[in-house]
C-alpha cells in the first residue's frame, strides 16, 4: 500500500451529464430503428407515417388554439417590430450602433432603429399592435416608440424622415396609439385605418393622405380631422396646414390579385384588364411593372374606358395599378397593386385535374398549405412554385410571412397534359 493511501473504503465516480446520457440513448434508439427498418421495412414505414401524422395533428391543434387572447397577451414594456417583406436594397442602423447592416427577416426592430430603402428597395414592417408600414424606395424612417403597458395598450410612433410610406393600423385595444410623424406634424390614426405619408425635405413638401378610416393631425397647436381621401399639405414655414380632398382611385378587378394566367409555352399572351368606373373621370392610366415598386414599367398607357387589353406579355410575374384623371388632367392616387403570373399551358387544358386542399395551418404569420394532386403535377401557391410533389401526389408548402389582415391564397395545379385546377381561399391573419 502506498504511503499516501490510508486503509478504508474508497469511492470513485465519473461525472455524467444529461447531454451525454441523451446522446447515448439517441444512439441506441437510432441503431434499433435502423435494424428494425432493415428487417421490417413496411412496418417501419407505416409507423413513421403514423408518427408524422400525429406530430402534424398536434402542431395543428397548437396553432389553431391561437384564438385565445390570453395566449397572445403582450408583455408590458418595449416591443419589437419585424420585416415581413424585403425587396432590393434595404438596410438598418440599430439604435445602439453607428453602422448600417443589411435588413433581414430575422433582424428584429426596436425603438430608435432606423430603416432605409435605396432607389431599388422596398420593405414592409409589422408592429406588435398589427400596424404595418410599407416603406417605398428612397425612404428613411425612425422607430420613435413601440411599447405596451400592463393593460395591453400599445403605443407605436414612426418618424418618416424622407420618402414615402403606406401604412395600415391594426385592430388594437382602446387607449392604444398609432402615430406617424412628418416634419413636426403628428398624425394619430384610428384602428383599421390606412394612410400614405410623403416627406420631401429637398423641396420642403410634406403630405399626409388618409385613405380609409379616421385620423387627427396636430402641428403647431393646430388640429385637423381627416376622413377618407382627405389630405393635409404644408411647408416648414407654413403657419397652417392646407386641407385638400383627393380623388379616390378605381378598384382593380381583373386580373385578380395573385391570379395565374396561362399561355401556350413559349408564346406571349394578351391579357384583359378591368377596374371600377369612377364618377367625373374622363380617363384612366394603367401601369404594369415586373417589380412591386414600379421603378421600371412594361406598360404606361391612358385609356378612356374602364377596361383594356394588353398584348405581348411573356411568362413571368407582373404587378399592375390604375389611376383615374379628370378633365383638368388631375390624377387620383394610385390604386392597390395586383399581382398576376403568366404560366405556360400544356397541350390539353381541358383534361381533368385533381387538386384537394387540406385546411390551412397557421403558424403565427406563416401558413402551411397541404394538399394532394397528381404525382407529375406542378403546383403554385400565390405564384411561387411548390418545390416538391411526393410520389403519392401530396405536397406541403410554407408561405412567406403574411401581414395582419385578410390575405388571398391562390393554389394552382397543372399536369403534363395541360389540365389546370385553381382554388382560392381567404385567410385572416391577426
Amino acid at each position: 500500500m502506498a504511503e499516501n493511501r490510508k486503509p478504508g473504503v474508497h469511492v470513485a465516480w465519473v461525472n455524467v451529464t444529461y447531454s451525454s446520457v441523451l446522446l447515448a440513448v439517441a444512439a441506441v434508439v437510432l441503431a434499433v430503428a435502423a435494424l428494425f427498418h432493415f428487417v421490417f421495412p413496411e412496418a417501419t414505414s407505416a409507423g413513421m407515417k403514423a408518427a408524422n401524422h400525429f406530430a402534424l395533428d398536434l402542431l395543428e391543434k397548437v396553432a389553431s388554439s391561437g384564438g385565445d387572447p390570453a395566449e397572445h397577451a403582450l408583455t408590458a414594456g418595449a416591443q419589437q417590430a419585424h420585416f415581413t417583406n424585403l425587396d432590393g436594397t434595404v438596410r438598418v442602423k440599430k439604435a445602439n450602433s453607428s453602422t448600417w447592416v443589411k435588413a433581414d427577416y430575422s433582424l428584429p426592430l426596436d425603438k430608435g432603429d432606423v430603416v432605409q430603402t435605396a432607389s431599388e428597395g422596398l420593405a414592409k414592417v409589422v408592429f406588435s399592435d398589427g400596424t404595418n408600414y410599407t416603406i417605398k424606395q428612397d425612404s428613411l424612417i425612425v422607430i420613435e416608440e413601440n411599447s405596451a403597458n400592463d393593460h395591453q395598450q400599445t403605443n407605436v410612433a414612426v418618424n418618416v424622415s424622407t420618402g414615402t410610406v403606406d401604412l395600415s393600423t391594426g385592430t388594437y385595444t382602446q387607449g392604444s396609439k398609432s402615430q406617424v410623424i412628418v416634419a413636426g406634424a403628428t398624425a394619430s390614426l384610428a384602428p383599421e385605418s390606412s394612410a400614405q405619408v410623403h416627406n420631401d425635405p429637398a423641396s420642403d413638401l410634406h403630405e399626409i393622405l388618409l385613405k380609409k378610416g379616421t385620423g387627427e393631425i396636430q402641428r403647431n397647436g393646430e388640429t385637423v380631422q381627416l376622413a377618407d381621401w382627405e389630405k393635409v399639405s404644408f411647408q416648414s414655414d407654413s403657419p397652417r396646414m392646407a386641407r385638400l380632398k383627393e380623388v379616390g382611385p378605381p378598384t382593380p378587378i381583373s386580373p385578380a390579385n395573385m391570379a395565374p394566367i396561362f399561355a401556350q409555352s413559349g408564346q406571349e399572351r394578351t391579357v384583359e384588364f378591368s377596374w371600377t368606373k369612377m364618377a367625373n373621370a374622363v380617363g384612366y392610366r394603367l401601369r404594369i411593372s415586373k417589380n412591386p415598386y414600379f421603378s421600371s414599367l412594361v406598360v404606361d398607357q391612358r385609356v378612356d374606358k374602364a377596361e383594356t387589353k394588353v398584348a405581348s406579355l411573356s411568362e413571368g410575374a407582373y404587378y399592375w395599378e390604375i389611376q383615374s384623371y379628370d378633365q383638368d388632367g388631375k390624377e387620383s392616387v394610385e390604386s392597390e397593386k395586383n399581382r398576376f403570373t403568366i404560366l405556360p399551358r400544356g397541350k390539353n387544358p381541358q383534361s381533368v385535374m385533381t387538386l384537394d386542399l387540406d385546411p390551412f395551418i397557421q403558424h403565427g404569420h406563416v401558413l402551411e398549405v397541404r394538399g394532394k394532386t397528381e404525382p407529375d403535377a406542378r403546383v403554385m401557391v400565390n405564384g411561387r412554385e411548390v418545390p416538391m410533389i411526393n410520389t403519392d401526389g401530396t405536397f406541403r408548402y410554407f408561405t412567406p410571412s403574411l401581414a395582419n389582415g385578410e390575405s388571398v391564397i391562390t393554389v394552382t395545379a397543372q399536369n403534363v397534359n395541360g389540365g389546370v385546377n385553381t382554388q382560392q381561399k381567404k385567410i385572416l391573419i391577426q
